[in-house]
């Protein structure tokens, strides 16, 4: 009689025990997911809560929830799966982790949460987006560690011109805080580079906005370095020429840009060059750029002297004042005063140290400005692009500030006498002075005192090419820097384009030890 009560209860507690878990009280009608889309950290974990509308259906949650697939398949998915289903506090509420398996993590997938019913299908939840952590272009972007700066055109219309600006707004996302938008206009910018597909861009803000903590300002330029294969000549250029006298480095960063969202690839932000305080700091000056591109809006043709480009003359342009505030006065001033320096220079007592050339130029920073081109192997000091000087009125020319070093530094394609000597040493100004023993030595002589930071930029190099490495990933997937050579009667530019990525920072960096020594010799 014993035994047959135990069995008794036995069988009750088993009937209970199914009751509880398999057979249904009441009836289920719906299962609702609160999200529209759960993003998954690489090999990570993630929640998402669902509930049922009621509450007293009773179901096992680790044998009755399943993921499906939209389309009502059971989920294949390799990238993540379903392992584990808890009841929550609340009754019909319950919290479902799900995780990535490692295998990719850029997968977006429609999916829905599913509940057996006592027939054995399985009633769905509203469809919603189960996404790797870097799916889509925000992802894509975040996913190489750079900050991210976001550009959105008004209305999303296209860039097209370098003279008409766009309405747009920019946001930078940088250690996972993302600051407000910024209103401001976007116009293209570059000579060569503006025709190649990845174009570069100029900002023009309505207020002054800092970046990276620099100085605040309107105007900033997004520079795409589209023909570089190392994505880091300007960074390194800049590195130099901060190392020397020069008044002022444009400060630059390296960023993925997002336009209208879409995943542009590696760019640089970087200050302009823009007569500020904190800039090119000039009270009643000019900065002059000499450019064979003659794009500047009042430029000239100085014949004293001669470049590789023109010959006898050498073109300059004003940059500032701008064009809508400078006085013909003051554009003739400039002219006349390019022209008696010019004229010293090339007279016969030039290397006078009251009446020669000393005396109208600031001979550091013309020593400096010239090794950053050297150290560089950037021929275009001779063949003038993007060289700049500035002077305030009746005050000396200071060489400077270095710009747009993208176009054959470090590189023996486009100068091949670097592999043993100076390719600067015949360059528009230098030609002249380095006929005088004086300049040689200071030249000499500066350089020994930099080579101990100078020798410190194969370190820097090997730093940022670790720092941009899953950039190039994605920057190269969608551009080719090989497509240069449009450009330039089918060669290529920098060598290196159809390199891989670490081939091509090895190149630049066994080149630049190489100018260190070549330059050293060359001036003894």
């Amino acid at each position: 009689m014993k035994h047959f009560f135990r069995l008794i209860v036995s069988v009750f507690v088993i009937l209970l025990s199914v009751s509880c878990f398999n057979g249904p009280k009441a009836e289920l009608r719906s299962v609702n997911v609160g999200l529209d889309t759960l993003v998954l950290p690489f090999s990570g974990t993630a929640e998402l809560i669902f509930t049922v509308d009621e509450p007293d259906y009773r179901f096992d949650p680790v044998k009755d929830v399943a993921l499906y697939l939209a389309k009502g398949q059971f989920l294949a998915s390799q990238d993540f799966k379903l392992v584990r289903v808890e009841k929550d506090t609340e009754p019909g509420r319950y919290r479902a982790t799900v995780t990535d398996t490692g295998l990719h993590d850029d997968y977006v997938s429609e999916v829905c949460i599913g509940v057996r019913m006592p027939e054995g299908h399985f009633k769905l939840s509203q469809v919603f987006l189960c996404i790797g952590e870097f799916a889509g272009p925000q992802g894509k972007a975040r996913k190489t560690g750079l900050p991210v700066l976001y550009l959105d055109t008004q209305n999303g219309a296209q860039i097209v011109s370098k003279e008409q600006y766009v309405k747009a707004t920019v946001a930078l996302e940088d250690g996972g805080s993302v600051t407000e938008p910024a209103a401001c206009n976007v116009r293209g910018r570059g000579n060569t580079t503006w025709s190649w597909p990845k174009k570069p861009y100029l900002l023009k803000f309505d207020s002054k906005i800092s970046f990276f903590g620099y100085p605040a300002h309107k105007r900033w330029v997004l520079l795409a370095n589209f023909m570089d294969r190392t994505m880091m000549r300007n960074i390194i250029s800049m590195k130099v020429s901060s190392m020397t006298s020069l008044e002022w480095t444009p400060r630059c960063r390296s960023v993925e840009l997002v336009l209208n969202g879409v995943h542009q690839g590696n760019y640089l932000l970087i200050e302009q060059v823009r007569v500020d305080k904190n800039r090119v700091n000039l009270k009643d000056g000019y900065l002059i750029e000499s450019d064979f591109h003659y794009d500047n809006e009042i430029q000239w043709t100085d014949r004293h002297g001669k470049c590789v480009q023109f010959g006898s003359g050498i073109p300059f342009g004003i940059k500032h004042p701008d064009t809508d505030e400078i006085t013909p006065d003051q554009v003739q001033y400039a002219k006349d005063y390019i022209s008696k320096v010019a004229s010293v220079i090339y007279g016969p007592d030039f290397r006078d140290p009251e009446k020669g050339y000393a005396a109208y130029i600031d001979v550091d920073s013309f020593v400096d400005y010239w090794i950053v081109f050297e150290v560089m192997g950037n021929h275009e000091l001779g063949n003038p692009g993007s060289v700049f000087y500035h002077f305030e009125r009746e005050g000396k020319i200071k060489a400077g500030p270095c710009w747009d070093f993208d176009w054959g530094i470090l590189s023996y394609n486009t100068s091949p006498q670097a592999r043993t000597g100076l390719i600067n040493r015949g360059a528009c100004w230098y030609a002249r002075l380095f006929e005088d023993p004086a300049f040689v030595a200071r030249v000499r002589d500066r350089f020994q005192e930099l080579q101990p930071q100078l020798r410190t930029i194969p370190a820097f190099i090997d730093e940022t090419e670790k720092m941009l490495e899953l950039s190039a990933v994605e920057n190269f997937k969608k551009w080719n820097p090989a497509q240069d050579a449009s450009m330039n009667g089918g060669r290529i530019i920098n060598g290196d384009e159809n390199m891989t990525y670490h081939d091509a920072v090895a190149r630049i960096r066994s080149i630049y030890e190489e100018r260190l020594t070549v330059i050293e010799n060359s001036l003894k």
